[in-house]
């Protein structure tokens, strides 16, 4: 395993890019990693695009942006579009295949296709896209464990919204068993 690992997190506002973010980087506090994580949005919060960088290191992190990540997660089409050819290679994509019909451009990289929307939906969590996705990069990326992410969640999850916890959990553990 490489000593850093740089993501990038991209949908629209309002698809918990952002969250899934400060989940991963609190994840990696947590296993004793140097992280950073950067928020950018558009100027609508809601709508609007959204994307998150986050890199987990070894090593002391000098810059938190994310200019050609290691992985990349997108969550519309938008997004894939954006940032697909700016994916290191070798690189391991994940892609919400409910609301993006096309597939990878590139062959240089490891795609994968979760039908994150249709499964948070289908699970009655449908705000929990995010985090099926983010339980699917758990799975394929070696940059952290699965083990104990309820005490990153218990960390991202704000006290006035904690009945959200076991749902937030229900979504990792869908996105980690999420065969495709």
């Amino acid at each position: 395993m490489k000593n850093t690992t740089q993501i990038l997190i991209a949908g629209f506002g309002g698809q918990g890019v952002l969250f899934a973010g400060k989940f991963i980087a609190y994840k990696g506090l947590l296993e004793g990693k140097q992280v950073s994580w950067l928020p950018s949005y558009g100027p609508e919060m809601r709508g609007g695009t959204a994307n998150c960088s986050v890199i987990i290191s070894e090593d002391p992190v000098g810059s938190p942006i994310v200019s050609t990540p290691d992985v990349l997660t997108v969550m519309n089409l938008p997004s894939l579009d954006k940032y697909e050819a700016k994916a290191a290679e070798g690189a391991k994509i994940f892609v919400d295949s409910t609301l993006i019909s096309r597939k990878l451009e590139r062959t240089d990289v490891e795609a994968f296709y979760v039908p994150s929307t249709k499964m948070a939906a289908d699970a009655g969590i449908p705000t929990l896209a995010n985090m099926i996705l983010v339980g699917k990069m758990l799975k394929e990326c070696e940059m952290l464990s699965f083990d104990e992410v309820e005490a990153a969640l218990r960390k991202v999850v704000s006290a006035k919204r904690i009945e959200l916890l076991d749902y937030n959990l229900k979504a990792l553990e869908a996105g980690y068993n999420f065969k495709d």
